[in-house]
C-alpha cells in the first residue's frame, strides 16, 4: 500500500485560500465590505492575529483593500496596476519577504491550475522556447540576475494570460512586479536558477499532460524548494 504524503498548508494560507475563493467565485463582490477581523475570526475559529496576516496578504496581491478606520473591501479591479501604483500601495510590504511568499503561493498556484484546464498545444509550444531561453540564459557567460528574471517574468505572464481568467492574468502582472526585488536577490543564492529552470520545465511537462494532480505537485515541489532560498535570504546567505 502507498500512502501520499501529507500537504503541509498553514491556518493563514487556508484562511487565504478560502477568501480568495468567494472573492474570485463571485460570492464576494467587487467593492463589497468583508466582516471585522473579530467577526472572521470567529467564523474561521482562529485568533484575529491569523485573520490579519491573511488579509494583508491578500491585500498584498490586489485581491482586498485594507482602509485605515473603515475595513477590508474586495477590491475593485478593471485593469492592470501601474507599477508607480503598486509601489505606492505596497512600499511597506514590497521587503517583507514572508508576505510576498504567501502571496506568491496563493495567486501562482490558483493560477497553473487554471492554466492546466486551459492551455492549448500552441501555448505549450511557446512555454517551450521561453524555457529554451530560460536554460540558455542561465549557462550564459554573461549571465546577470536580472535578465534571467525578466524572462522568468515571460514565462510567467505568458501562463497568466493564458489560463482562462482575466482577474488571474491580472493579478499574475501585479504579483510579478512585487516578487521582483526579492527574486532578484533569490538568484544570487547558490543553485537558485537552476532549481528556476528545473522546477518550470516539471510544470511545463505537468501542464502539457493537462493533469493537474501532477501540477499540485509541481507546485508543491517549486514552493518548498522557493521556501529554502527565501530561509537563505533571510538568514544573510549570499
Amino acid at each position: 500500500m502507498k500512502f501520499e504524503t501529507i500537504k503541509k498548508v498553514t491556518v493563514t494560507e487556508q484562511i487565504m485560500e478560502r477568501i480568495a475563493e468567494l472573492i474570485m467565485s463571485g460570492e464576494l463582490p467587487s467593492g463589497q465590505k468583508l466582516p471585522n477581523e473579530r467577526s472572521l475570526a470567529e467564523q474561521f475559529g482562529v485568533t484575529r492575529g491569523r485573520i490579519r496576516e491573511a488579509l494583508r496578504a491578500l491585500a498584498l496581491v490586489g485581491l482586498v483593500t485594507i482602509k485605515a478606520g473603515d475595513g477590508t473591501y474586495v477590491t475593485k479591479r478593471e485593469q492592470p496596476l501601474p507599477a508607480e501604483t503598486i509601489t505606492y500601495l505596497f512600499h511597506n510590504e514590497l521587503h517583507n519577504l514572508d508576505e510576498i511568499y504567501e502571496a506568491r503561493r496563493l495567486i501562482e498556484s490558483a493560477i497553473y491550475l487554471s492554466a492546466a484546464k486551459h492551455i492549448n498545444a500552441e501555448q505549450i509550444e511557446h512555454l517551450k522556447q521561453m524555457l529554451d531561453s530560460l536554460t540558455v540564459s542561465a549557462s550564459d557567460p554573461d549571465f546577470t540576475p536580472e535578465t534571467f528574471m525578466q524572462l522568468l517574468d515571460q514565462f510567467d505572464l505568458y501562463a497568466g494570460d493564458n489560463c482562462g481568467n482575466g482577474i488571474y492574468a491580472k493579478l499574475m502582472q501585479t504579483i510579478v512586479y512585487l516578487r521582483r526585488e526579492s527574486n532578484i536577490k533569490l538568484l544570487q543564492v547558490p543553485g537558485a536558477v537552476q532549481n528556476s529552470v528545473e522546477t518550470r520545465s516539471i510544470m511545463l511537462q505537468a501542464l502539457q499532460e493537462g493533469d493537474e494532480n501532477k501540477v499540485k505537485d509541481a507546485l508543491d515541489l517549486f514552493f518548498t524548494r522557493a521556501k529554502q532560498f527565501y530561509n537563505n535570504i533571510l538568514h544573510g546567505a549570499e
